[in-house]
């Protein structure tokens, strides 16, 4: 991911004294006169604007400010004495920045009443238009002007419905494991066998196959290619599509806040289709028998063919007091221990399926 910046806006910073809302760069409270505190919380707006003053927006960009070593002054980042002290700032330590602090605020907020005088004031509003006093930070849980009101969440599950519904979750899972690994054993008898052999008889010719064009083997011709998305990337590229997430705040420590997005970029490649010479399957031969001698079909090849891939399937059929079972062997050594008549004990699970078998004794 690469954060990508949308812009800048003015943070606010409540008054630990008044409690009146300022402008994140003010130094000092708009209601009581009161410096702004070292350690001093930016909040957002209940409402941000983005800022195109370009001389304020150049103060947004500059940086976290640092408070002065000798009087602890707030000073803007860049500054080389304090505007308070005069002392020198080359060992200021600066305010901490980066701290998320929400999603972008675009939406139009509600507005906030003066309690006061009951005046109607923006929500980005610090102080009344009509009579001065500080507005109070609108509560968080106010709908935005002109949203609907959501419907009411359905209520929450009480925490012991929650540890309840997790032991039966868990009843169940040893249940449906329980089933799955229970077994029982019956004596049944081999009543017959069968077995299926098989070559594959392969060409040398054209074939149609895909794949990314820089990957096509060096003899090919792409015939058709059609852009298809190949990775992800967090750099832009030259044939890609920006897929950003929502924007949100970030504390840039002056009193501001960078307006970012996460974004990455969906990369698009050609996708090509081509014929190469290559072995491919044009016939399967096949043998088959229910005996206990398997072998491979004759093979009989002709021009530019040859013997490729050999498969080979085994299955027993075993009568029991249940009923008929199946069984499929690994290989032809433990297939040719299946003699007609012999007897075999079979566990079967609770799907009705033979998990193993071993002569009876």
């Amino acid at each position: 991911m690469v954060k990508k910046t949308v812009g800048y806006v003015k943070l606010e910073w409540t008054c630990p004294r008044c409690g009146a809302r300022n402008p994140g760069p003010q130094k000092f409270c708009n209601g009581c006169g009161a410096p702004q505190p070292e350690d001093v919380v930016f909040e957002q707006p209940a409402q941000e604007r983005l800022i195109e003053d370009k001389a304020e927006l150049a103060r947004a960009k500059a940086g976290p400010d640092v408070h002065c070593p000798y009087c602890g002054a707030r000073n803007p980042a860049g500054a080389k004495f304090c505007g308070a002290c005069g002392g020198d700032l080359a060992g200021a330590q600066a305010r901490q920045s980066g701290r998320v602090l929400g999603a972008y605020r675009a939406a139009a907020a509600a507005p906030i009443t003066c309690p006061s005088c009951g005046t109607q004031n923006p929500a980005d509003a610090l102080a009344c238009s009509q009579c001065g006093s500080a507005l109070a930070r609108p509560s968080s849980d106010q709908p935005a002007a002109g949203a609907k009101t959501p419907a009411r969440p359905a209520a929450k599950l009480p925490l012991i419905g929650l540890v309840i519904g997790g032991v039966v979750l868990c009843v169940v899972a040893v249940l449906a494991l329980f089933l799955l690994t229970r077994t029982e054993d019956l004596q049944g008898q081999v009543q017959g066998v069968e077995w299926t052999r098989s070559i594959a008889v392969e060409a040398l010719g054209p074939v149609q196959l895909e794949d990314w064009r820089d990957e096509l083997p060096a003899d090919a011709q792409a015939e058709t290619c059609s852009l298809k998305f190949r990775s992800t990337s967090d750099e832009p590229e030259p044939i890609a599509t920006e897929v950003c997430g929502t924007p949100y705040t970030l504390d840039t420590g002056g009193g501001y806040g960078e307006v970012v997005q996460d974004c990455s970029y969906q990369v698009y490649d050609d996708w090509c289709e081509y014929t190469a010479q290559e072995w491919h399957t044009v016939d399967t031969l096949t043998a088959s028998g229910s005996n206990l001698d398997p072998h491979w079909p004759e093979v009989s090849l002709a021009g530019s063919t040859r013997a490729g891939e050999e498969s080979e399937t085994y299955r027993v059929i075993l009568e029991t007091p249940d009923g008929t079972y199946q069984y499929t062997p690994t290989d032809l050594a433990e297939f040719s221990q299946f003699l007609p008549g012999s007897e075999w004990i079979l566990r079967v699970n609770s799907l009705n399926a033979v998990v193993s078998v071993e002569p009876a004794e």
